[in-house]
């Protein structure tokens, strides 16, 4: 494992015990880290889940869901990077450009729903699906070329629930409406800006995160085209590729 310890992978792999008998086929899913600027720190936005949720119940998490497929029908202002394109579709699962589309577009729609942040450039915008009347009402065109495919996880095969999650970044700049109640969802009670060094909580979030920092460290712009690592267990062994 590239830059982690024995001591980390065995840590990592005790945490994934298993939770169901019955092999469930992840989901597609999107996150977005959202990223800002205070002095020489880099923050990233988080927020926490209502105590209620059977789902990570009280856990400070980024912003994300499953994605719909409906939402590569969402008409955007700018496509996908070509090399943020290339890497979504690289790897297991046979993604195609019309699923990495949509993996990227709900990214963007669960931060409006669950943050209240509404990312793309002004101007005038309609569609007929309800989950995105937001974008319209305040008159964002949804964009995509300002997310960074980051990372890629897939949870492990004895679990409940299973996800193929998609980490995105993008800055703060990338937001064109801040809503100051938060997202219609209201499934994120507080919304954090946290600097990168308190931000890590979750063993996942811990290596995304890391993975995130080693790359601005190099490209403090974040520029398409940067390695994306992929975890996942193998033959029941933790992995780490690079898409």
């Amino acid at each position: 494992m590239d830059g982690m310890t024995k001591a980390e992978v065995d840590r990592i792999e005790r945490s994934m015990i298993a939770h169901s008998d019955r092999p469930i086929r992840p989901r597609d899913a999107a996150t977005l880290i959202l990223l800002d600027r205070k002095d020489d720190d880099v923050l990233v936005l988080m927020g926490r889940r209502h105590a209620g949720h059977a789902f990570m119940p009280g856990k400070f998490v980024f912003p994300g869901g499953r994605t719909d497929p409906a939402d590569s029908r969402i008409p955007v202002v700018a496509a996908l990077h070509p090399e943020q394109e290339a890497r979504l579709i690289a790897g297991p699962g046979r993604t195609s450009a019309a699923r990495a589309r949509a993996i990227a577009l709900s990214a963007i729609r669960e931060t409006y729903e669950e943050a209240g942040l509404l990312i793309g450039r002004k101007g005038a915008f309609a569609t007929p699906r309800p989950d995105w009347q937001g974008f319209a009402e305040h008159g964002v065109q949804p964009s995509l070329d300002m997310l960074r495919f980051v990372a890629r996880a897939i949870t492990p095969p004895n679990r409940v629930r299973r996800f193929d999650t998609r980490f995105f970044s993008a800055w703060r700049d990338d937001v064109a409406v801040e809503l100051p109640g938060g997202g219609p969802t209201n499934e994120l009670e507080e919304l954090v800006w946290l600097p990168l060094a308190k931000a890590r909580e979750a063993d996942i979030t811990r290596m995304i995160l890391d993975e995130l920092e080693k790359r601005l460290a190099h490209d403090p712009l974040l520029r398409p085209g940067g390695p994306v690592p992929f975890y996942r267990l193998v033959r029941s062994r933790f992995t780490r590729e690079l898409l």
